[in-house]
Order: C-alpha cells, then structure tokens, then sequence
C-alpha cells in the first residue's frame, strides 16, 4: 500500500523487498522487472525475491531467475 507520499509519484521507485512486504524507499510509481526490464507499476507488483532484492513481472520470469541461478 503507498502512503501518502508516494501517491502520484512518478518515476521508477526504490523498493525494499521483505517477506510479503515492501517498503518505498524512493518514491515512484514503478519498479523494473529483474528478468524483462518491463516496468511493473507498484500497486500491480505482486512477485519479488527477499534474497535478490529484485522485482518480477509475473511468475513466469520469477521461475526463469530460479532456473538461471540454479536456487531450487
């Protein structure tokens, strides 16, 4: 959920990523996808890696970052 501050940020926004949790660190209305480079608007971001601190568009690119590090 943005707090008041980052509502109609615009921009790409710096995220801490914690288990089922993040947290804005820069304000922005999106994040980049770790594996496509799509930007993935915050309120629609619902796949990252805690480990990696690293956004994903959608499952599809979280499993193929799995598969590309070899984590099982």
């Amino acid at each position: 959920m943005l707090g008041r501050y980052e509502r109609g940020a615009s921009g790409e926004a710096l995220v801490e990523y914690g288990d089922g949790t993040m947290r804005v660190i820069k304000p922005g209305s999106y994040v980049r996808c770790a594996v496509t480079g799509e930007p993935i608007h915050l309120d629609a971001l619902r796949y990252w890696s805690v480990e990696r601190q690293e956004a994903y568009a959608n499952p599809e690119a979280a499993m193929q970052r799995l598969k590309e590090t070899g984590a099982s």
